[in-house]
Formats: structure tokens, C-alpha cells, sequence
């Protein structure tokens, strides 16, 4: 993983929702940038996805910068392809990009393990945080809920320092070709 205080590694990719290539220049925001490793297929994200839409909608007037990531090997995991996403995020109201990482390069630099996975970063594109949602998954009751992120935003948002008490992500593990 990460650690804490690491400098947002740089990338450009193309945007599947608005055909464009983005980097972390034009995506990082004034207060903080969030950046999501997630996928179509995962079951994680599935269960995540309508929390994504609404932690963008209380954030990002906020001075949030909010950018999603697939890095899965398209081939393998059809589901994960460019029109996919193109159709998904559409689909699900993303207010956000859903960026293509064909070459898997960024989700390398960022030692992205899984989906859903976050990196949060502060003004400065400095980490803060790296880790999971909250405490919910398909297979267990508890409601998605976004707490721990959503405490780590605030912090950040409040001027106090994010508690390094930070749990890793459970999910789907990137699909990384087969060299």
C-alpha cells in the first residue's frame, strides 16, 4: 500500500463518459481529489455503486475532486470494456469521470489492489487516506453507509488530520493480464 503522505502518483487517460484524456491535473479539486479503483463486474462495487453517486453529490460542491478508475484486463473481463463503462456510469448517474487504464500503468503506481479501492488525497496531492468505504460487503448486513471515507473527507475538509487508524479495501482483485 501507499503510504501516508506519498505524492499522487501523475497519469493521463481517456475519460470513457466524455471521450476525453484526463489527468491529475485537471481532476485534482481545491480541497481534496478521491481517486476509485472500481470495475462493472465486481460484486463489491455493485454493492457500493449508489453510495459513489451520492458521496460525489455531498462532496464535490464542496471543493472535492472525484475520479474513478478501471484498470481490468478488458479481454478477460469483457464486462470491464471501454463501452461498458461508457454504459454503466450513465446508467448510474456518474457525476464524476470513469477513466481507462488499458496499459494497467496507474493502477501499478498506485499499488491498487483491489476493486472498490480509494485514495484519498489533500490539497496538496498528498495521501491521506487509502482503504475501504466502511465496514459493509454483499455478504454481510450492514448498510453502506460510506462512514469511514466520509470521516476521512471531513477531517480533511475541517482542517484536522485523518486518523492513520485506516482499514485496506476488501473486494475483487484487479484482473492484471497474464504476462
Amino acid at each position: 500500500m501507499l503510504a501516508l503522505g506519498t505524492p499522487a502518483p501523475d497519469f493521463r487517460l481517456p475519460d470513457t463518459l466524455s471521450d476525453r484524456v484526463l489527468g491529475l491535473a485537471e481532476l485534482r479539486a481545491e480541497a481534496a481529489t478521491l481517486v476509485m479503483f472500481i470495475c462493472n463486474h465486481c460484486p463489491y462495487v455493485k454493492h457500493v455503486n449508489a453510495e459513489l453517486v451520492r458521496l460525489a453529490r455531498d462532496y464535490q460542491g464542496l471543493g472535492v475532486g472525484f475520479v474513478a478508475i478501471s484498470s481490468n484486463d478488458a479481454a478477460a473481463y469483457p464486462e470491464d470494456a471501454p463501452a461498458e463503462m461508457t454504459a454503466t456510469g450513465r446508467a448510474l448517474g456518474y457525476s464524476f469521470p470513469y477513466l481507462y487504464d488499458e496499459s494497467q500503468a496507474v493502477a501499478r503506481a498506485f499499488d491498487a489492489a483491489c476493486t472498490p479501492d480509494f485514495f484519498l488525497f489533500d490539497a496538496g496531492l498528498r495521501l491521506a487516506y487509502r482503504g475501504r468505504l466502511d465496514d459493509s460487503t454483499p455478504g454481510n448486513s450492514r448498510p453502506v453507509t460510506g462512514a469511514e471515507l466520509r470521516a476521512a473527507l471531513d477531517a480533511l475538509l475541517a482542517g484536522r488530520e485523518v486518523s492513520e487508524r485506516q482499514q485496506p479495501s476488501l473486494g475483487c482483485s484487479i484482473k492484471f493480464r497474464k504476462r
